[in-house]
């Protein structure tokens, strides 16, 4: 699924994201979802979540769980 539609993101998912200071090396952070920080429908480079470990990026990837 896609990490840049806010419709395809919910509190509770996994997810992998790119935090500010790894956008460079493009190094990807797994973690549940806690909060949806971006307001619009869409953004071209991820939706912005805090996941509950405390940290903040935007959804490169939405993890399949079997």
């Amino acid at each position: 699924m896609e990490g840049t539609l806010r419709k395809n993101i919910q509190v509770g998912l996994l997810v992998r994201i790119v935090q500010k200071h790894h956008q460079r090396t493009g190094e990807l952070t797994e973690g549940f979802v806690r909060a949806i920080l971006t307001n619009s429908p869409s953004h071209p480079h991820g939706i912005k979540v805090k996941l509950d470990t405390g940290e903040v990026g935007r959804v490169k990837e939405i993890v399949e769980e079997d």
